[in-house]
C-alpha cells in the first residue's frame, strides 16, 4: 500500500508536511513499514481541498486532512482495510461522498500530460521517475535520433509555447539550429509572475526530472551543450527539488559527460531571478542571467540568433518542456490528435479566485470556459452570480458570460479580447467591480514596469491615474475617451510584451461593461459596492433597533443615538471601514 501526501506548496503551508511525519509514525508504531509506503508527492491540483492523500492501489482520496487525523487513517486503512468516510470528497452537486478521484467532478474532464507526474512519484528520487518511462524519450532521442528528426517531431506535434506567446516549438528549435556557434544554449524560464499563476512551480516540485530531461533533447537538437534555468527565489520548495534532481541527474550519468554513452555532452545550471514580472520577457531574462538589468531589447536580433552571452540560444518555458519527454514516446501524431486545429494538446491552468475549486488544473485545448468555471471549477462561490473571468494575468482581459462557451486556445481568446497567457485564470462573481479590477491590474503593471521605455514607464502611470479618478468620482466621459485613446497608444508602441498587453484589462473591461464606468462618471456610483469614494453607509429606519452595536464599533465614532432610538451616520466623518454593516445584526445598515 502507498499513501501519497501532496507536498506541493499550498498543502505545506497547511501543515501537509506534519501530516506527512505522523503518518511515517504511525506506520512505524504498528510496525508496518513492509506494507505501507508513505510517500510526499508533488501537487494533486485539487488546492481547495488540500491537505490531500491518496492510497494507493484501491485509489481512495482524502481531502482536507489535517495531522490528526494520521492515526484513524492507518488504524482504519492500512490496519482495517476501510477508508474513513468523515475524509472522503462530498461532493455538493450529487450530495454524495466520492471515494476516488477519478468519479470527482473536478478531475474528470481533466488530461494530465504536463502534469502526467505530479501527486504520483515522489520528486525527489530519481528511480521513481525513471519506473514512470522517466528519460526514455532522452536515450530515444540521443541513440536513435538525429537532430534534424527531433526537430521535426517537436514540429509536426503542433506544439505551441506555454509561456504566453504561443509560437511554435519546434520552429523556434529549428531557427536555434541553423544558427551556427561555437558555444550556444538552451534556457529554462521559470520566472512566474502573474498575479495568482502557480503553473510552473507546481510541476518543478512535482516532477523536475521531466524538465531536465527535455532541456537535453532541447540541447541535442539545436546543438547546445549548457543549460539554465532561470527561477524565482520566491520558489525554495521548487528550488531545492531541482537541486536535488540534478545532483540525481549527474550521479546516474544523465546530465554531465558523454550522456548514455552517445558522446553527447550536457549540464545544467540554476540561476536565480529576483522577482521582475518583466523578466518573463526572454530578452529581459537573459540580461538578468548576465547580470545586467532585467531589461527587454529590440528583436532582431532574436536570442535564437544572439542571446545569452552572445551566443545562440532557446529559451521555453517549463510547461513547455514538460510536454516534450511525452511527445517523444508517444509521438508527434499522438499529441497533435488532442485539442484544436491551431492549438495542439494540452493547456495548464491555475484557477483562483471566487470559485468553489480553487486549484491547478490541466485540459485539452479546445474547451469552453463554461466547463472549466463550472464544470471542474464547481462554479462560483457562495451560489452568487458569475461576473468575468480573467485569463492571461495581468496581459490578458476580462471575458464575460457571453464569452463562457468559447472554446479555450491562442486564437479564440486573442479573438475575444484576451490571451492565453502562462495560464492564470481568475473567476469574478456580482461583488466585483471591473474598474477597481483594471485598477489593480494597472498597479501591478506600473510596479513591474522596467521604466526602459517611455510609453510603458510614463503611458501605464497616466492610464492608473486615470482609473484612480474614475473610481473616486471625479471623471467625465471625456476621461474615458483619453482612457481608451492612451490605451491604444501604450499597446501600439511600447518595447515588449508587458507594455505591449498592459492595456488589455482596461479596454476588455470597457468593452464588455461599459455601463459600469459610465455609472461612476455619470452616476457617481459604483454599482458592486467597492469604491470606497463611491458608496455610503446609511441606517434603514425600520430594522434599527437602537442597540448601539454599530456606535460602538465605529472607531471615528461617526454614529450617534441614543439606545432604542434611531442610529443616524454622519457622512462627513465616515471612514467607509465596514464596522458597522459587520456588527449589525438586525440588517440595519446598508451601502449605497
Amino acid at each position: 500500500m502507498h499513501m501519497l501526501v501532496c507536498g506541493g506548496t499550498g498543502c505545506h503551508a497547511s501543515e501537509g508536511h506534519m501530516l506527512f511525519e505522523n503518518l511515517k509514525k504511525e506506520v512505524q508504531d504498528n510496525n508496518l513499514e513492509n506494507d505501507v509506503q508513505v510517500i510526499a508527492t508533488g501537487c494533486f491540483g485539487f488546492c481547495e481541498k488540500g491537505p490531500i492523500v491518496k492510497v494507493i492501489p484501491d485509489n481512495t482520496f482524502y481531502v482536507s486532512v489535517e495531522p490528526k487525523d494520521a492515526k484513524e487513517i492507518v488504524a482504519e486503512h492500512a490496519l482495517k482495510g476501510r477508508a474513513v468516510k468523515r475524509l472522503l470528497y462530498f461532493d455538493p452537486v450529487k450530495k454524495e461522498q466520492i471515494p476516488d478521484s477519478k468519479h470527482m467532478g473536478f478531475y474528470k474532464k481533466q488530461l494530465r500530460i504536463a502534469l502526467r507526474n505530479c501527486g504520483m512519484i515522489d520528486p525527489e528520487n530519481i528511480n521513481e521517475y525513471l519506473a514512470a518511462d522517466g528519460y526514455e524519450a532522452m536515450g530515444k532521442v540521443l541513440l536513435e535520433m538525429t537532430p534534424e528528426e527531433a526537430i521535426k517531431e517537436v514540429m509536426d506535434s503542433g506544439l505551441r509555447g506555454r509561456g504566453g506567446g504561443g509560437f511554435p516549438t519546434g520552429l523556434k528549435w529549428q531557427i536555434a539550429s541553423k544558427n551556427h556557434a561555437d558555444q550556444k544554449y538552451v534556457v529554462c524560464n521559470a520566472d512566474e509572475g502573474d498575479p495568482g499563476a502557480f503553473m510552473d512551480r507546481s510541476i518543478l516540485e512535482g516532477d523536475p526530472h521531466c524538465v531536465l530531461e527535455a532541456m537535453v533533447i532541447n540541447g541535442f537538437a539545436i546543438g547546445a551543450t549548457k543549460g539554465l534555468i532561470y527561477i524565482r527565489a520566491e520558489y525554495p520548495l521548487a528550488i531545492h527539488r531541482l537541486k536535488i534532481a540534478i545532483d540525481q541527474a549527474r550521479e546516474y550519468g544523465l546530465l554531465g559527460t558523454d550522456i548514455l554513452g552517445s558522446g553527447f555532452d550536457f549540464d545544467v545550471e540554476i540561476r536565480y531571478g529576483a522577482g521582475a514580472f518583466v523578466c518573463g520577457e526572454e530578452t529581459a531574462l537573459i540580461h538578468s542571467m548576465e547580470g545586467e538589468r532585467g531589461e527587454p531589447t529590440f528583436k532582431p536580433p532574436f536570442p535564437a540568433q544572439s542571446g545569452y552571452l552572445g551566443k545562440p540560444t532557446n529559451v521555453n518555458n517549463v510547461e513547455t518542456y514538460a510536454n516534450i519527454p511525452v511527445i517523444i514516446t508517444k509521438g508527434a501524431k499522438w499529441f497533435a490528435s488532442i485539442g484544436t486545429e491551431k492549438s495542439k494538446g494540452t493547456k495548464v491552468f491555475a484557477l483562483a479566485g471566487k470559485i468553489n475549486n480553487v486549484g491547478l488544473i490541466e485540459v485539452p485545448m479546445g474547451i469552453t470556459l463554461r466547463e472549466v468555471i463550472f464544470e471542474i471549477g464547481g462554479g462560483i462561490q457562495g451560489g452568487k452570480k458569475f461576473k468575468a473571468v480573467q485569463t492571461g494575468g495581468p496581459s490578458g482581459g476580462c471575458l464575460t458570460e457571453k464569452h463562457l462557451d468559447t472554446p479555450i486556445d491562442f486564437d479564440n481568446l486573442l479573438a475575444v479580447g484576451s490571451m492565453m497567457g502562462s495560464g492564470g485564470m481568475i473567476v469574478m462573481d456580482e461583488d466585483d467591480c471591473m474598474v477597481a479590477v483594471a485598477k489593480f491590474y494597472l498597479e501591478f503593471t506600473v510596479e513591474e514596469s522596467c521604466g526602459k521605455c517611455s510609453p510603458c514607464r510614463i503611458g501605464n502611470k497616466r492610464l492608473h491615474e486615470q482609473l484612480d479618478i474614475i473610481s473616486k468620482g471625479n471623471a467625465t466621459e471625456k476621461d474615458l475617451d483619453k482612457l481608451k485613446n492612451l490605451s491604444n497608444v501604450i499597446r501600439d508602441t511600447s518595447l515588449c510584451g508587458l507594455g505591449q498587453t498592459s492595456p488589455n484589462p482596461v479596454l476588455s473591461t470597457m468593452e464588455n461593461f461599459w455601463d459600469e464606468y459610465l455609472a461612476h462618471v455619470n452616476e457617481k456610483r459604483c454599482p458592486s459596492g467597492v469604491c470606497k469614494d463611491l458608496i455610503r453607509y446609511e441606517v434603514i429606519a425600520e430594522n434599527c433597533v437602537g442597540c448601539t452595536a454599530c456606535a460602538r464599533n465605529c472607531p471615528v465614532n461617526c454614529i450617534s443615538g441614543e439606545r432604542k432610538q434611531l442610529h443616524v451616520i454622519d457622512q462627513t466623518l465616515c471612514i467607509k471601514c465596514n464596522a458597522c454593516l459587520e456588527k449589525c445584526k438586525f440588517n440595519a445598515i446598508a451601502v449605497i
